[in-house]
């Protein structure tokens, strides 16, 4: 069986997509940001929640702070990149859930009166965004050059120093670079990730 969406974007989105560890000066407009952004919106999350935030990393001296809490190469390639974005959990994301969710209004208060309780599944609803961000950032023609070597306590105390929002991931963005990717690295063969119980 075949798959619906054509070879060409399948190639774009998965076979020939990499990280990007290089990038050309052009720039990454706004209106590019705002394109991934109401594609990549409709990823599914539990109750809808929608916990991801993105922030631009635009000025130099916001860049400057960002690579502050780099780690080894990182610092170095977040530099050079034509953007960088942060993203965090937004940690009162239950505080939109009556818009988001308005056929359950009492799912704010019955769920996540708790921090423990929306860390936890903000951490991983937003995860789940992120790799849509990523897809939509593939989708816009451009790489993706997404890092966890951070110092993110650092990074959240920098930028976020009300604790309202969690980040946990650093993505460059922007047209490939020369030498921008390294060779593909293997991937497991369809029986060692798939089992049928």
């Amino acid at each position: 069986m075949s798959l619906t969406l054509d070879a060409a974007a399948q190639d774009l989105l998965f076979r020939e997509a990499q990280t990007a560890n290089t990038f050309t000066d052009e720039p990454v407009t706004d209106e590019q940001i705002q394109a991934i952004y109401d594609l990549v919106k409709y990823a599914p999350t539990a109750f809808n929640q929608s916990p991801l935030r993105i922030t631009l990393i635009r000025s130099e001296q916001s860049r400057q702070r960002l690579v502050n809490h780099a780690m080894g190469a990182n610092g170095p390639k977040t530099l050079t990149a034509p953007l960088t974005v942060l993203l965090s959990v937004d940690l009162d994301f239950h505080e939109k859930l009556p818009t988001l969710f308005p056929h359950a209004p009492g799912v704010k208060d019955a769920f996540f009166s708790e921090l423990a309780t929306r860390e936890a599944a903000g951490s991983l609803n937003a995860t789940l965004q992120a790799g849509y961000f990523i897809l939509g950032i593939r989708a816009a023609g451009l790489a993706a050059g997404p890092m966890t070597g951070f110092d993110f306590g650092g990074i959240d105390k920098d930028f976020f120093g009300d604790g309202k929002q969690k980040s946990f991931l650093v993505i460059n963005i922007g047209k490939p670079g020369a030498d921008a990717f390294f060779p593909r690295s293997p991937r497991l063969a369809f029986d060692e990730a798939v089992a049928t119980v």
